[in-house]
């Protein structure tokens, strides 16, 4: 039994090490002496007869032994999070609870700015991060309670449902005299396009769906890192912008803009609702996820 010898804080204090692979960014993160950190890792070396950072150059290394905790090492963290976190009860109009949710700024403005809004009537104590959009492998680092994204991009090593779908609506100034109040596909692909890009290299749904499809390529002639900024690009241009509908909605009661059907059968996309499985049975958990996909339902498909 070596329980005796380590507490929680060497685990925490591991798990930075072997991800950071050096001893002053490793205590800047857990925000501690150097000093104290090189003390950390001589109890650590310690414990599991090991060195578990060698010097390699100018660099440290991990050993084979350390590379093999890493992941132990995350997921027996995790687990105790999951633990630590879960209550009996949760009474979501006096429980405290904070929640951290990574999602795109289209599903933050087309969905959860009026969740939250409405989850606080219910729940006046439950606080949130919303952050921006996440991928699905970074629930395992229990830093995150959800993450919501289109169905292709889900993580088979977590559970997740459908939050709802949605199509696309192409979106032009009201002032644009090259459109009328329907598009044909020449006109759709003549015209200049404002597009998403999201600086990773990989191609929104609806990007990745036309690229396949047609041949012709677009004039795109802005691309922008938000959603949310395609609607409002396109005011006093003759661009268009091809936007999630539930979206383009939003805009078009604040924008001078106006919304024309695409001019070809496009697929929808689904949005997911994703959590990390080792708090899949922790009360307040369900409780957000049966809310949020509850709230989803009654807003309804665009």
């Amino acid at each position: 039994m070596r329980y005796n010898k380590i507490d929680l804080n060497l685990l925490a204090a591991l798990e930075v090490l072997l991800a950071e692979r050096n001893v002053t960014r490793a205590a800047a993160a857990l925000h501690i002496t150097q000093s104290t950190m090189s003390g950390t890792l001589a109890s650590l070396r310690e414990l599991f007869d090991d060195e578990l950072l060698v010097r390699v150059g100018r660099e440290l290394q991990l050993t084979p032994l350390a590379s093999s905790l890493r992941l132990p090492t995350q997921d027996a963290l995790r687990r105790i999070d999951a633990l630590l976190l879960t209550q009996p009860h949760f009474d979501p109009a006096t429980a405290a609870r904070h929640f951290v949710i990574a999602a795109s700024d289209y599903v933050v403005t087309a969905f959860l700015t009026d969740a939250v809004q409405a989850i606080h009537r219910q729940a006046p104590g439950v606080t949130f991060d919303l952050l921006a959009t996440a991928e699905a492998s970074e629930l395992d680092t229990g830093k995150i309670d959800f993450v919501i994204l289109p169905g292709h991009m889900v993580s088979q090593e977590h559970p997740r449902q459908v939050l709802f779908d949605d199509g696309y609506t192409v979106v032009a100034w009201i002032g644009n005299e090259k459109v009328g109040s329907a598009l044909t596909l020449e006109a759709y692909q003549s015209l200049g396009h404002v597009l998403f890009y999201g600086g990773k290299g990989v191609l929104p749904w609806f990007e990745q769906w036309y690229s396949n499809q047609y041949a012709a390529a677009r004039r795109v002639e802005v691309r922008a890192h938000s959603f949310s900024l395609l609607p409002q690009l396109v005011v006093g241009t003759d661009r268009l912008a091809t936007v999630q509908t539930r979206l383009a909605q939003r805009f078009v009661k604040t924008l001078p803009v106006r919304l024309i059907a695409l001019p070809m059968a496009a697929p929808r996309v689904t949005i997911s609702l994703q959590w990390n499985r080792l708090h899949d049975a922790d009360p307040a958990n369900r409780w957000m996820r049966e809310t949020l996909l509850s709230m989803a339902g009654e807003a309804g498909g665009s």
